[in-house]
């Protein structure tokens, strides 16, 4: 006597392939964020908080809100929450010639990896090559950060090192006006200037909250340390190398790395404050984000 065989009902079996697919071929939905190129976790060694603190509520929804901020185009998000001694303020900023979607990609992850690396300290700052977070209990909105340094080299050495310090030395000198007087919304230029059979390639960058002095003096700040982390003894001169404060930045290369150079827009009546969220109450919670100076988004948790 023989056991008789069902066969299979076709849509459970095309339900079973279909699991083994996204088992097997299918990416982790957990996988890793992508690494920042620098980041630095703690400037001040003992300001640290504890887990359901109220500091890391606050921190929550901010980076939360932060990551859901679609209405926001121009690449600036600055948000706070909380009181003294438990407030966040937190900024993230994407690098100016940056496309909308891939900026708001960079920022999302960038939310998710900052508090991968860096738990439960208050004052964090991570770097990507198309944008960077920064958050701290201390105020942060119209001061100049020129605490945090980073740089990054690149290894090739130019050809004529007269030329293109020269050449650099002109670009910058043309781009970081530019760039201070910009408005609330964007201070970021981009350009390019002949190094003989080089050409040398830069951007300028300083968060919108800054006036154009303080802009100004923060990218002087970072020209003037160029000898110090990228000309090696004077003898040779680096292709290109990016230096980072949390509140500006600036990047040169012989191969052109940005895309095509932005107009500085005409300043709005007002320079924008940071939006500050509301404490949270029973029930529903209504975060409001106001990143124009007329105009409201209410966003519904």
């Amino acid at each position: 006597m023989h056991a008789s065989t069902v066969p299979m009902d076709s849509s459970k079996l095309v339900l079973l392939l279909s699991l083994l697919y996204i088992l097997l071929l299918q990416p982790s939905l957990t996988a890793a964020q992508p690494d920042f190129t620098n980041y630095d976790c703690n400037w001040n060694y003992e300001s640290n908080y504890t887990a359901d603190s109220n500091f890391h509520r606050n921190l929550n929804r901010v980076l939360s809100s932060i990551a859901s901020a679609t209405q926001i185009d121009y690449g600036f998000y600055n948000l706070s929450a909380g009181e003294v001694p438990d407030r966040v303020n937190a900024f993230a900023l994407c690098r100016g010639d940056v496309a909308v979607d891939v900026c708001r990609s960079c920022v999302n992850n960038s939310t998710r990896k900052i508090l991968e690396l860096c738990p439960n300290t208050m004052d964090v700052f991570g770097v990507y090559e198309l944008c960077m977070i920064r958050y701290s209990n201390r105020s942060m909105f119209g001061v100049v950060d020129d605490e945090y340094y980073f740089d990054e080299e690149n290894d090739q050495n130019v050809l004529d090192v007269t030329l293109f310090n020269q050449a650099r030395q002109t670009l910058f000198a043309r781009l970081i006006p530019r760039a201070a007087s910009g408005n609330s919304f964007k201070k970021f230029a981009s350009g390019n200037q002949s190094a003989g059979v080089e050409t040398v390639y830069a951007t300028v960058q300083c968060t919108p909250d800054l006036s154009e002095e303080q802009c100004s003096d923060c990218l002087l700040d970072l020209l003037r340390e160029i000898p110090y982390c990228c000309d090696g003894y004077k003898i040779k001169e680096n292709t290109g190398a990016e230096l980072t404060y949390p509140s500006c930045n600036l990047r040169w290369d012989v191969v052109k790395f940005f895309s095509g150079t932005l107009e500085i827009l005409s300043p709005p009546p007002q320079i924008l404050s940071p939006t500050t969220l509301p404490a949270p109450s029973q029930g529903r919670t209504w975060i409001v984000i106001t990143p124009l100076p007329h105009f409201a988004f209410d966003v519904f948790l």
